[in-house]
């Protein structure tokens, strides 16, 4: 890796940032202190009683390393948290994105290089992205792609279950001894003789897990990070199980909005690496750019994260949520069109992947492409040569643009993702090389939202309200990826929908049919969702109903709908 001397942008390693866990020592000085720890929250002990082999995973140690991971950095995770606030008042109040000119020194600079992919991440032409649940992990670790997205964060509903099942599924199959008997005795196992080499996705910076608390030093009680949970609990038990077969601790780290938060998560990595005895620059990560203020950021971010970095991903669907979220009270300049016509072919979607090919290739790292939707049905011939012909071309387009991977959410796109890329790479494990020296991007490209077009349909209106509360209601019985009307929805891609329900709202939008979309008009489909759908014993409609209620329907704009349904439901 190649930097300047100069390249001081707050990356001053603390002893914070470098110690190795301390050893516990008595409070000392004019305020009593007490040893922050973690603990395991009243209602989550008797719900990890009920969890299988919880205490494998909640060990003292690994709890002594989330609570040191928290004493250290939750914080400053407070304290980027309402940067987040400041920045969504600024944009509210006409303040645009930017270019930043205080860190213009960083993109200027041709000479620094991040540290480019880790043992088993050169080639990452297909990446399979699922939850982490014991079936869907042995079918993607059983389905040929490159890499595996193991999501803890927008294909995971976070229960109690799901979080401590997810991290026993990830210590198992590094360990040889993953298996899944069905309820009706199929039985799954990884067969492959070649696995896709793992990449976790924790909760991001915004999320918490209600069922552990942290005690600071202060004895302040507060719910534990979801980010730091995730990724802690993954990194202390499997880090050198992943290095001794040959991989390492790979991330993908998602929601980011800033470079700083991108120096938080490096400042992490290096107090984790010290702290286990691992040697720097061993975890590898790839930021998902879906928030329209990092878009903003990449070179800052990949700097940020220089000595660890791999690559960016252009994740799409909360790349379109992050813009409606952001301007979606800024006037009709802002208002979308259905949710359809926003494909990756409208000019500032093009620009926003452009940029990052570019961004990445520039900086010697990996440009990932992201998810087209639609899914295979096995049942439907018609249906399945439909979302094969519409992935294809998506993945066609990726490749020809620079990109040197791309995800899929079912093993049967595979085959085709592969071809796309097969075709433009060759024998080459990617094409990092090429730098795509004639992409020119402006702010005003990234900010092109009235070049869409489209319309506002009675259909798209009420597609948007069924997806919503059908998403929602399996998302709180545990089902965090959804096959919905044959695409593949998550909690990204629910967000745009009820996002556009209020943003619709808060316009006065007038249907192409010239019908004015107002609360009446909303809560009569809503009744008409819910009633075209089969109800059976067990099923959540009623609380996803209020969910909707809440996030689409009142005046104050909720930043993620998973948030309050997480507290009230799970």
């Amino acid at each position: 890796m190649n930097t300047t001397p100069t390249m001081t942008l707050e990356r001053e390693r603390t002893d914070a940032a470098s110690a190795r866990l301390p050893e516990p020592k008595p409070a000392t000085g004019s305020f009593q202190t007490v040893e922050p720890r973690i603990e395991i929250a009243r209602s989550g002990a008797e719900r990890a009683a009920s969890v299988d082999r919880a205490d494998e995973i909640l060990t003292p140690e690994a709890l002594a390393f989330l609570a040191a991971l928290h004493d250290r950095f939750a914080g400053t995770r407070h304290e980027l948290l309402a940067e987040r606030l400041k920045t969504r008042v600024d944009a509210a109040n006409g303040r645009d994105p930017r270019f930043m000119p205080e860190t213009a020194w960083i993109r200027d600079d041709a000479s620094w290089r991040v540290a480019g992919p880790g043992p088993g991440l050169e080639d990452r032409r297909v990446e399979i992205t699922g939850p982490t649940d014991r079936k869907m992990a042995i079918n993607a670790l059983n389905s040929g792609a490159k890499v595996w997205l193991a999501d803890q964060e927008d294909a995971t509903s976070p229960t109690w279950e799901n979080v401590i099942g997810g991290q026993t599924t990830l210590f198992d199959f590094l360990r040889g001894d993953l298996s899944y008997t069905s309820p009706e005795g199929k039985e799954y196992r990884v067969t492959a003789s070649e696995t896709p080499t793992i990449v976790m996705r924790p909760r991001g910076w915004h999320l918490v897990e209600k069922h552990l608390t942290f005690h600071d030093r202060a004895g302040r009680a507060m719910h534990a990070s979801g980010s730091l949970v995730d990724f802690g609990l993954y990194f202390f038990h499997n880090a050198q199980a992943l290095i001794a077969a040959g991989r390492g601790p790979y991330f993908y780290l998602p929601k980011l909005e800033s470079h700083r938060e991108a120096k938080l998560w490096n400042d992490i990595f290096v107090f984790s690496q010290n702290a286990l005895g691992i040697p720097q620059g061993t975890i590898r990560a790839t930021v998902l750019i879906e928030t329209i203020q990092a878009a903003f950021q990449m070179d800052e971010i990949l700097y940020e994260l220089r000595d660890h970095c791999a690559g960016l991903n252009a994740g799409r669907w909360d790349y379109i949520f992050s813009i409606v979220k952001t301007f979606r009270s800024r006037g009709r300049r802002w208002v979308f069109p259905d949710r359809k016509a926003i494909t990756m072919t409208v000019p500032f979607m093009r620009a926003y992947t452009e940029l990052l090919v570019q961004t990445c290739h520039k900086r010697g790292a990996h440009a990932i492409g992201g998810m087209s939707a639609f899914i295979p049905n096995r049942r439907d011939p018609e249906v399945t040569e439909r979302a094969l012909t519409a992935v294809s071309a998506d993945k066609r387009r990726e490749a020809g643009d620079g990109f040197d991977g791309t995800w899929v959410a079912h093993p049967d796109l595979i085959p085709t993702a592969r071809a796309e890329f097969d075709a433009v790479l060759g024998d080459r494990p990617n094409q990092v090389d090429r730098l795509r020296d004639d992409v020119q991007v402006t702010a005003a490209d990234l900010l092109d939202i009235p070049s869409i077009g489209g319309e506002v349909t009675e259909a798209g209106v009420r597609d948007n309200v069924s997806i919503a509360i059908r998403y929602v209601e399996s998302w709180l019985r545990g089902t965090g990826a959804a096959a919905i009307d044959n695409l593949m929805e998550d909690a990204a891609t629910a967000e745009i929908s009820r996002s556009q329900i209020w943003q619709w709202l808060d316009n006065n939008t007038v249907t192409a049919e010239g019908t004015r979309i107002d609360q009446t008009s909303i809560v009569r489909l809503m009744a008409e969702a819910v009633a075209a759908l089969p109800r059976f014993e067990g099923d959540r409609f009623d609380d996803a109903i209020s969910v909707f209620r809440t996030v689409a329907l009142e005046p104050e704009f909720p930043t993620f709908l998973t948030v309050g349904a997480y507290a009230r439901f799970l």
